[in-house]
């Protein structure tokens, strides 16, 4: 019997026999009348212990039984998906443990469960990733045999490596922003808190489209609040304002103006960006913020990613991003930033 095989168990049998047998030895030598009640009551006592004992060893095996069906995987949660669970014990010691162990296996379960969502997430970014850098690739191909062939001109090769550079750089913003979204959806970037302000915040955020608003003839008014303070962290916030501002001008015609402003009130920051295009169609408003979706007067070379990546960087920040369109001009993006 395995419950004999227990070596607590032989040494309690082996001590309850020794008091047995001492108390029997001692009545033999005082009242011999009472060796045969110490010899009953001995046994009785030893065979109570050995009762409760026996249950004990039986709830612990049978804790210890379903503990290894939940390792193995053979206990499963229910039917409506729930996690596996222990059995309820009476003894309150063995209740204790199995209350900590089912905390432990709670736990277990979440780990498990990030851990899914983390594979899941890196599955669809690689899948972003693919799907959207095909179509570029396939047109570098192709330019690349054009570039062979021996009657081509000097001019009509540099008009196709410029081309060629510029698919390149899209191809490699691409995948950094998707990088980047990948890692803000995975909780893999600790944002700070920091203050800044927002005349620098924007002064910084526009330098990188200067070059382009002046071939474009395009003009932005900055109408910002002096003193607008903003908490956040400041690398991940010039990124979310850059990608507004960029969507802005692609939507902005020649000669057409870009208005950023700024202000400030007791509960947040904000930061408006209105643009003076056609603006954001009804059909298009809900869905703006969405990963790879493209509107109808979406750019050429758009992804439709830099709004995606702009809302996380908020979210994360605990502000929001509301899309809309203003009166008389075009697209309105407003940003909040809470403090």
């Amino acid at each position: 019997m395995t419950f004999f095989r227990n070596r607590d168990i032989r040494l309690q049998c082996a001590v309850f026999a020794g008091m047995i047998l001492a108390g029997a030895s001692l009545s033999l030598l005082t009242v011999r009348e009472a060796v045969l009640p110490v010899l009953l009551a001995g046994c009785a006592s030893w065979g109570m212990s050995l009762l409760f004992a026996w249950k004990r060893y039986r709830a612990v095996r049978r804790l210890g039984e379903e503990l290894d069906g939940i390792l193995h995987g053979e206990q499963q949660g229910d039917k409506s998906g729930s996690e596996a669970k222990l059995q309820h014990f009476r003894e309150g010691d063995l209740e204790v443990l199995r209350d900590e162990i089912e905390k432990l296996l709670t736990r277990l379960n979440q780990q498990s469960a990030l851990l899914e969502e983390d594979k899941r997430r890196l599955s669809e970014a690689l899948a972003d990733i693919s799907h959207q850098i095909r179509t570029p690739l396939t047109s570098l191909n192709l330019q690349a045999e054009r570039l062979r062939s021996p009657a081509l001109g000097e001019e009509e090769k540099r008009a196709l490596l410029r081309e060629m550079t510029g698919m390149l750089s899209r191809i490699s913003w691409l995948v950094e922003t998707l990088l980047k979204l990948s890692r803000l959806d995975a909780g893999m970037v600790r944002l700070k808190k920091e203050e800044f302000l927002a005349e620098e915040l924007v002064r910084e955020a526009l330098r990188p489209f200067e070059i382009s608003m002046e071939l474009h003839s395009q003009i932005c008014v900055r109408e910002l609040e002096p003193g607008t303070v903003i908490q956040g962290d400041y690398t991940w916030t010039l990124e979310a304002v850059q990608n507004v501002i960029k969507n802005a001008l692609e939507h902005t015609p020649e000669d057409g103006k870009v208005w950023v402003r700024a202000r400030s009130t007791p509960l947040f920051a904000e930061i408006q960006v209105t643009d003076s295009g056609k603006g954001i169609s009804e059909r298009d408003l809900p869905h703006v913020f969405e990963r790879f979706y493209r509107g109808e007067s979406a750019a050429a070379g758009s992804f439709g990613i830099g709004l995606a990546l702009a809302r996380s960087i908020l979210a994360g920040q605990d502000g929001v991003i509301r899309a809309g369109n203003s009166q008389g001009k075009g697209g309105q993006f407003t940003m909040r930033f809470y403090r």
